[in-house]
């Protein structure tokens, strides 16, 4: 039997990064070779959507390195300066991979729509462009399924979407393989129009990036699903009763949570941290992006009860008791005394040595009475319960 070996925040980091770069390596040199055979058959053959397909492979390669620098700083583990972590490096490099899709769709798209127009600068491509077209489409598919494999399992939407990157320019080749096809055929508009269809298919890729990391960067919470998820763990613990704003936020690969949580209102203060410990691992083992739990105990649902704002605290309070008890038996001999701000009063538990009983032949109930009447006429004071220890 062998005993889990549990990482640290470092090692974590720097395991993720390792499984990252190895990735996008691999894909950075398949990139570069397809985008030289690409624009150089492309060139050779005359064929313009495969030219087009090849500088989508170079921007491939821009993003790759893109994603290396994201995945080495983004990966590092929180510090003063970056309380929360680096993961906003990875959703801000999303963002700029996004941009320079959309800018390299543009510049291809207006090229081969000029041509359109001058039929005279029209292409003929040849059957090597054929045959690098469906190498890409082989090359591309196969990269795509091992960098979303990495991806899954290193948690990291920016590598997913270079996955999806990839993917995009084996669905370009595919679009090549038909212009080209069917310009070989004698339609020669077919290629400059594949161009376009590809041009078109790297904008809306770029945008999606762009969108969905701008909502990142907005705080935008994670899925409905993934919440309800995190919602039914943290309902399981032992203790609690409700829970209520619930929210939580995407930094690059994490995730962060905070929560309000309703318990008994009469524990004490220690058993509500016992709890609020239990809830952050609940959330944390329910989502492996969950990182960070921020958890407020409430001793009721204050979204509904009476506010409690305004309520003296812990040192004005006992000034008010003790100047409210000057009468009351055995008022000098406190041995603890236990405040509870529920349903908008301060609630008293009040400990006394059971010598106070001993002392003389008064009763519990009197001795709560002495203590109990001269708080009624206090509005803030609710009830009073008193507690004899030996």
């Amino acid at each position: 039997m062998h005993d889990t070996v549990r990482l640290t925040p470092k090692e974590q980091g720097d395991a993720r990064y390792r499984e990252m770069r190895k990735v996008t390596l691999i894909g950075s040199v398949i990139d570069f070779l397809l985008g030289v055979l690409k624009i150089l058959f492309g060139w050779l053959a005359s064929s313009q959507a495969l030219i087009a397909d090849g500088v989508h492979s170079f921007s491939d390669l821009v993003t790759d390195f893109i994603v290396l620098y994201a995945a080495k700083h983004g990966s590092r583990e929180a510090d003063e300066d970056h309380p929360y972590g680096h993961g906003r490096i990875e959703t801000l490099a999303t963002a700029g991979l996004g941009l320079a899709l959309m800018i390299v769709a543009i510049g291809t798209g207006w090229d081969a729509i000029s041509r359109l127009f001058e039929p005279e600068r029209l292409f003929k491509p040849g059957i090597w462009a054929l045959v690098i077209a469906l190498l890409s489409v082989v090359s591309k598919e196969w990269i795509y399924h091992y960098t979303m494999r990495v991806a899954k399992r290193v948690r990291s939407p920016m590598l997913e979407a270079n996955a999806w990157h990839s993917r995009t320019d084996a669905i370009s080749s595919i679009v090549v393989v038909i212009g080209v096809g069917g310009t070989m055929l004698g339609l020669d508009y077919l290629d400059a129009i594949a161009a376009v269809g590809v041009a078109l298919m790297v904008a809306k890729i770029g945008w999606d990036l762009g969108w969905d990391s701008l909502h990142e960067v907005a705080d935008r919470a994670l899925e409905q699903e993934r919440v309800e998820k995190i919602r039914t763990a943290i309902m399981a613990v032992d203790g609690v009763r409700h829970l209520h704003l619930l929210r939580s936020r995407k930094v690059g690969h994490e995730a962060l949570v905070d929560v309000h949580v309703q318990v008994d209102p009469w524990l004490s203060v220690s058993e509500g941290h016992m709890i609020a410990i239990a809830v952050e691992e609940a959330a944390k083992s329910s989502l492996d992006e969950v990182t960070d739990v921020t958890v407020h105990i409430d001793p009721e649902d204050d979204e509904e009860a009476p506010p409690c704002e305004g309520l003296p605290l812990r040192s004005e309070a006992l000034g008010m008791l003790e100047k409210a008890w000057t009468g009351a038996g055995c008022r000098d001999r406190w041995e603890r005394v236990q405040l509870h701000y529920i349903q908008g009063r301060v609630h008293v538990d009040l400990f006394l040595p059971v010598a106070c009983l001993e002392s003389g032949n008064t009763d519990p109930e009197t001795i709560r009475r002495q203590f109990a009447e001269p708080i009624a006429g206090i509005n803030v004071f609710g009830t009073l319960r008193l507690y004899f220890i030996g």
